[in-house]
């Protein structure tokens, strides 16, 4: 299959490339296998020699763009979206995340119709690629990841580990259980795409101890042997609260990040939620470890009284991508996301100048002396598309060859009636402005679009949604 038109991507953070008139070849398995101008002479060759119906024109005031990665998402909290943001992060945990993760776990049809609601709701946003906080129960974990794969988008399943809890209905009773839980899930998580090609395997098992105060060291430790045997995935939550930091420290006497490292559990291949109370050395340890961060600044702003140090975290060579935090953040959009992390980047700013005295440098503050800690919306748009792939290990978030086709289209306008903008888009000025994909276009999209701007989205080469 053969797509022409316009295509938009972040390699590096703030290199925003704008491809005009590009040619992209996607082979039987759903990889790119050719991006060039479409007047080179390869480009041409394909074109005259690929029927009509292969080809496909994306018009004038439409782009192709990587799909969004969100690093972190509760799975079964969707049950309750956007309600009890009013409690502290531990009173929230048992008021509402306990009561409805045990809920799914004891009703398979309701756990079906959430997670599918929820996965329709990841393509209409243009989530390609997410990685999952499930429960406790493998079987509902197990309808999630038949969920995700029947849908037709990248998820990696995290069946939750955790042998203490405040809630006694909702715990696995010992640390040996919960290891063999995460052992069998591994197994059944891969029998589930077993009988499919390589390519079109989209869910994997990630082993998710919930985080420090829910599981016993010995846990932790198992976990870390496991990690190291299977080589899977982890995921868990760092640092993320001040009631949660003091009840760490006091309990085990030690940081999270070192209760984390003592077990082993730091990799190339972790993703760590949060983080908002490291310290700059702690940061440079992770980026030391490989592992890298779930920036999720809606959340934060909700429960944490700190902000996560993005900028000195990029600069110390974390790996950063975003993360939706559903049910902490209200909202699944990955926009939203990168809007909520400049915003709250150019705070913190603001409150560093302030602290400074308006200096535009400054040392002593969080930032590390660095000239600033405010991040712009290219930035955050690497993060939500190649930052968050490259946490996964993906090879998407471009156009590169070899890579999977996984993207989607943006309409920002149609000029085949008049050059006015796509749903909440406006374009006043288009009559003496040129039609040609530009910065300044992409800008507005990325400030205002929303879920009416998405006319397509291919996972692995394959359309999963039709404008």
């Amino acid at each position: 299959m053969l797509y022409r038109g316009d295509f938009v991507y972040t390699e590096q953070l703030s290199d925003l490339r704008i491809c005009h008139d590009h040619l992209l070849a996607v082979d039987t398995t759903g990889h790119i296998s050719h991006f060039e101008h479409a007047s080179t002479a390869l480009s041409r060759s394909l074109l005259s020699n690929e029927p009509d119906d292969c080809i496909e024109l994306v018009p004038s005031g439409s782009f192709i763009l990587p799909t969004f990665c969100d690093l972190h998402l509760h799975a079964p909290q969707f049950l309750y979206q956007g309600t009890g943001l009013h409690l502290p992060l531990m009173e929230w945990l048992n008021e509402y995340a306990f009561k409805a993760e045990e809920r799914l776990d004891q009703d398979p049809n309701l756990a079906r119709r959430v997670y599918t609601r929820l996965g329709e709701r990841l393509v209409e946003n243009g989530t390609g690629a997410v990685l999952l906080f499930g429960t406790i129960k493998e079987e509902t974990n197990l309808i999630l990841a038949e969920t995700m794969q029947r849908i037709g988008i990248r998820a990696f399943i995290g069946k939750l580990s955790m042998d203490i809890s405040t809630r006694p209905t909702y715990v696995e009773s010992t640390h040996s259980e919960s290891i063999a839980s995460a052992c069998s899930f591994i197994d059944r998580i891969r029998d589930l795409t077993s009988h499919l090609p390589d390519h079109a395997r989209l869910v994997e098992p990630v082993l998710t101890p919930r985080f420090v105060p829910t599981c016993s060291d010995a846990l932790l430790q198992g976990l870390g042997q496991l990690a190291e045997r299977t080589r899977v995935r982890v995921q868990s939550h760092l640092a993320e609260a001040r009631d949660q930091m003091k009840a760490v420290q006091e309990s085990r006497g030690m940081s999270d990040l070192e209760v984390f490292e003592s077990a082993r559990l730091l990799t190339p291949r972790t993703v760590q939620a949060h983080c908002t109370y490291l310290s700059s050395e702690e940061l440079s340890r992770l980026a030391q470890h490989g592992t890298a961060i779930a920036h999720c600044p809606l959340s934060n702003a909700y429960f944490s009284a700190r902000q996560f140090a993005l900028r000195e975290a990029l600069n110390r060579g974390v790996c950063v991508g975003l993360g939706t935090d559903v049910a902490g953040g209200y909202s699944i959009d990955v926009m939203g996301a990168m809007r909520w992390a400049v915003g709250v980047a150019r705070i913190s700013e603001g409150a560093r100048l302030e602290k400074s005295g308006g200096q535009a440098g400054g040392s002593g503050d969080r930032a590390g002396g660095v000239s600033g800690v405010s991040v712009d919306w290219k930035e955050a748009l690497y993060m939500g598309t190649r930052g968050g792939a490259v946490a996964l290990g993906l090879g998407s978030g471009g156009f590169k060859i070899g890579a999977p086709f996984d993207a989607q289209q943006i309409c920002i306008f149609n000029p085949s009636t008049t050059p006015e903008g796509t749903g909440p888009l406006d374009f006043f000025d288009s009559g003496h402005e040129s039609l040609d994909l530009s910065p300044e276009m992409i800008e507005k999209w990325w400030c205002l679009g929303d879920t009416r701007n998405r006319t397509g989205m291919w996972i692995q080469g394959r359309r999963i949604l039709f404008g």
